[in-house]
């Protein structure tokens, strides 16, 4: 059986708990990479920016779920940092390549999907 939420919505400070929320069924590393994702919009593309969630789970993935945010800037990439102690911020992609089992980006010329399987 194959599940699949899909919501669109503003990526906006305000959207991360009501995300979180919509997620309570799903695991905690779940809830946090789609807040990741999304975070990483908001702090790179900017407040307000369309996005379109997905989270998609079957039985036959042996348990996996993958997560993927859709934004209109194909060229904005995500990257993996290296923050440090002082840095408030930078550690959102870090996070996420720790949890996820793998991730990645696919690209059309007008938008672009980040994903995760955790």
């Amino acid at each position: 059986m194959r599940t699949v939420l899909e919501l669109r919505l503003l990526a906006t400070p305000k959207a991360a708990p009501e995300l979180r929320h919509r997620l309570r069924e799903h695991s905690y590393d779940v809830r946090l990479c789609a807040t990741e994702l999304l975070t990483n919009v908001i702090d790179h593309l900017g407040e307000g920016t369309p996005v379109t969630v997905r989270v998609i789970g079957t039985a036959a993935d042996h348990g996996r779920t993958r997560i993927e945010v859709t934004d209109p800037a194909p060229r904005a990439l995500p990257v993996v940092l290296s923050a440090t102690e002082a840095e408030e911020s930078g550690r959102g992609m870090a996070l996420l390549d720790a949890l996820a089992q793998r991730w990645g980006v696919e690209r059309w010329p007008d938008r672009k999907t980040v994903w995760c399987e955790v």
